[in-house]
């Protein structure tokens, strides 16, 4: 269903002949740095972000689960909850469909409800649209089905449907950010125990601005793409006799070089490299400012593009183009393939940097790249 300038409450009560009874709100992501080490049991440094999907939603006591959202045509997906099963559902309502299914198999008594998704977290950007859905549903439902999970139950709630039911072997970062996160902090994750630490993140104080340049490439992680980088990994992992490779250190690389085929040596080194980023990042900002941060930005996308190969031509110019008109450092954020790159400018320049890549840009002959000030934000919460 799509809408003109109605409000979504107004839309809900038009769609399904009552008022939600409450609104949940969960925020996209931007990871400053450690992509792809989530699903090896890294550490990870996202920050939440502005923009959320919001989950208008009332409960149902005849196992119905009806689904609509502002940003898709069409009337309202409905779906037995009872037969919800993996690959029975298509397209964008399988993310909240799989988090039903998922609270049920965990053995919540949970039941239907009508949803109206209404979101403005740019879809394919590379920043976390997909667990931003699935959070604000599972928040909604926490509360309307009284769950009483905490913010970390309901990450791994809406990780689990991702992987099981869509069939995205994401690992916990995306869903964490998007529940856990503080305004004005990043978060320092271990995603091995989860154990979490704010991080303060003052950019404006320290007269910084954080651009989100979405080189507007789409991507989607369920193409296969993504679970080749995981099973790499694994495979890395299982043949060096590690659970997994964030027990591997950057002094332990030329060994295991040595004992893996050809083609897994880039992952390991992207991951272990990435991981001591992580870790340097952490000591830079807490020591020296979010300043310090900049290099260890650019240093992360080469090594995206030359040994990961997530990297695509515009998140590569897009990179180059805000470094070359004096941003302190750029790289790509989120799963790869296209979606958005991040670079942190000084204020005075944040603009500059902007125009510099649109013009590199419309001199490659790409479409103009949409920016954002990624400002460190709240998790997951109710508004109404």
């Amino acid at each position: 269903m799509t809408t003109t300038g109605t409000a979504p409450a107004s839309t809900f009560e038009e769609l399904y002949g009552h008022a939600p009874e409450g609104v949940w709100a969960a925020p996209g992501r931007v990871n400053l740095i450690g992509e792809h080490t989530d699903y090896n049991d890294g550490f990870v440094l996202p920050i939440a972000i502005p923009q959320a999907v919001r989950a208008y939603v009332r409960r149902r006591d005849d196992g119905v689960l009806r689904l609509a959202s502002t940003r898709v045509p069409g009337p309202a997906v409905e779906l037995d909850v009872a037969g919800l099963a993996p690959g029975g559902v298509a397209g964008w309502a399988a993310y909240p469909a799989a988090v039903v299914w998922t609270l049920r198999r965990a053995g919540r008594g949970v039941g239907g409800a009508d949803v109206l998704l209404d979101s403005d977290v740019p879809g394919g950007a590379g920043l976390s649209s997909s667990a931003a859905l699935e959070c604000a549903v599972a928040a909604a439902y926490n509360d309307l089905y009284e769950l009483k999970l905490e913010a970390g139950e309901l990450a791994l709630i809406a990780q689990r449907a991702e992987n099981e039911f869509v069939g995205v072997p994401c690992g916990i970062m995306d869903q964490m950010a998007s529940m856990v996160c503080r305004a004005g902090a990043a978060l320092y994750l271990d995603t091995r125990d989860l154990s979490a630490r704010h991080v303060p993140l003052d950019l404006a104080g320290a007269g910084l601005t954080l651009l989100v340049l979405d080189t507007r490439v789409q991507h989607d992680l369920a193409d296969g793409a993504y679970a080749a980088l995981r099973a790499g990994c694994e495979r890395a992992a299982g043949l060096l006799g590690l659970s997994a490779l964030r027990d591997l250190a950057p002094a332990d690389l030329p060994a295991a070089f040595a004992r893996l085929p050809a083609e897994l040596v880039p992952l390991v080194r992207h991951v272990v490299t990435e991981n001591d980023r992580v870790e340097r990042a952490l000591d830079e900002l807490e020591r020296h400012g979010p300043a310090a941060l900049g290099p260890i930005l650019t240093a992360g996308h080469a090594s995206l593009r030359d040994d990961y190969r997530t990297s695509c031509p515009e998140t590569d110019l897009a990179a180059e183009a805000a470094v070359a008109a004096g941003a302190l450092g750029a790289r790509m954020t989120g799963g790869g393939f296209g979606g958005s790159v991040i670079a942190l400018t000084e204020t005075a320049k944040a603009q500059a940097v902007a125009d510099a890549v649109a013009g590199a840009f419309a001199k490659a002959g790409y479409a103009e790249p949409h920016v954002y000030r990624a400002v460190p934000s709240a998790g997951a919460r109710r508004e109404a």
